[in-house]
């Protein structure tokens, strides 16, 4: 009985507060909203209103009455940046970064938003030089990946490994495949200019970065190729095998190639027909029909072409069969079949083409670096009719 009594006397006191409570905050709203310009709640309203042109004018009188609105300065700086007015947006945070009294925290802010302004006008160097003097701040995540942007941008590989490193470090998650393909990029430059001796630890540097690179080997067989060594180019394409062997089908031509320069045909050919029978691709079908029509015939071609539809049945797949039915066709079944299959390859244009993973941009050649979204190693070397098989 005696803590309900005093249960009844404590609740007029908590409602005093309360009521004294809101009071105060009221007035100090009321106190903030007077110290605001005019200028500042017109600026919102046209913003609410959707006319973001007269907002910006109104918000640019609001400064120019109350030059302290550091806040202000930033958010007007990041509109005139997204609406492509980036000369206005460098001005509004070079203001900030040299004013004298600006603390340190927002002095970097200032430059970390000064460099994205330079990135969007494409001034890439001062972009650069004031991404790399905040990698060691607090926005050193956010300026290490524009970095890395820049450098893929300036195709500056060596600089762009050194950035990955330190993003890994930074963040702690693992960037060892795009390093991996920043070795290739530069193994591929050297084979450009003829430089054989160069290729080769780039190459290995790729494979220690990331064992599974496909791309390491699939480029060290184009070397050993350029340099004659059928056997060593053969043998990198078959480790391709053992890393990703949806790869397999970038390489069966070359590999298919390589046997027949060393009058291996046939070998060549087992070879390929057993990777197909683990690893349905449509483009292993193509190249392994090609050496067997050119080995057997068309009716050996033929044969092929027809039990590996029964396999895996697709509209590409139908356009390949019926290429090898006319092949053998009488002439008077040649005009209904040359019929059927121009309406099966129209149909089938979109479906052989390469996919993005991660934007789900489509192309007609496979990249290794996203043209898109500049993801790397983000197509799969399988069509998107493909997609839905099994491996």
């Amino acid at each position: 009985m005696d803590i309900e009594y005093w249960w009844l006397l404590a609740l007029p006191l908590f409602f005093a507060l309360g009521w004294l409570a809101a009071r105060i905050d009221i007035k100090q709203l009321l106190s903030e909203s007077r110290a605001l310009p005019v200028s500042y709640f017109k600026g919102l309203n046209f913003l609410l209103n959707e006319q973001p042109d007269k907002a910006i004018e109104a918000f640019i009188e609001v400064v120019k009455v109350d030059p302290q609105t550091i806040e202000l300065h930033f958010a007007l700086g990041s509109l005139f940046r997204r609406r492509g007015e980036v000369e206005r947006a460098i001005r509004m945070h070079q203001n900030l970064v040299e004013r004298p009294d600006l603390e340190q925290e927002k002095r970097l802010y200032a430059l970390f938003e000064l460099a994205q302004d330079y990135l969007k006008a494409g001034l890439l160097d001062r972009a650069e030089e004031l991404f790399t003097k905040l990698a060691d701040s607090v926005h050193a995540e956010p300026a290490l990946r524009f970095l890395l942007d820049i450098y893929e941008q300036e195709k500056d590989w060596q600089k762009a490994i050194d950035v990955a490193g330190k993003l890994e470090a930074v963040t702690g998650r693992s960037h060892q495949k795009e390093i991996a393909n920043f070795y290739c990029e530069l193994a591929s430059n050297e084979i450009i200019h003829s430089r054989p001796d160069a290729v080769r630890p780039h190459l290995a540097e790729a494979l220690a970065h990331h064992r599974l690179c496909v791309r390491a080997n699939l480029l060290l067989g184009d070397l050993e190729t350029s340099l004659g060594n059928t056997e060593a180019a053969i043998e990198a394409w078959k480790r391709i095998e053992s890393q990703n062997p949806a790869y397999l089908a970038l390489v069966a031509e070359k590999l298919l190639a390589a046997f027949t320069r060393s009058d291996r045909l046939e070998e060549g050919l087992n070879l390929l027909r057993g990777y197909l029978a683990k690893y349905s691709s449509l483009d292993l079908l193509n190249t392994v029909f090609q050496g067997t029509l050119e080995k057997s015939g068309a009716e050996d071609a033929y044969r092929l072409v027809r039990d590996e539809l029964r396999r895996n049945p697709t509209l590409l797949g139908l356009d390949k069969l019926l290429e090898a039915q006319l092949l053998e066709a009488p002439i008077e079944r040649r005009r209904d079949l040359e019929l059927i299959k121009e309406l099966v390859h129209q149909h089938t244009r979109g479906l052989a083409m390469y996919k993005c993973d991660n934007c789900g941009f489509r192309a007609r050649q496979f990249y290794w670096h996203c043209p898109a979204c500049a993801a790397w190693e983000t197509y799969t070397p399988r069509r998107t009719e493909e997609k839905g098989l099994p491996a």
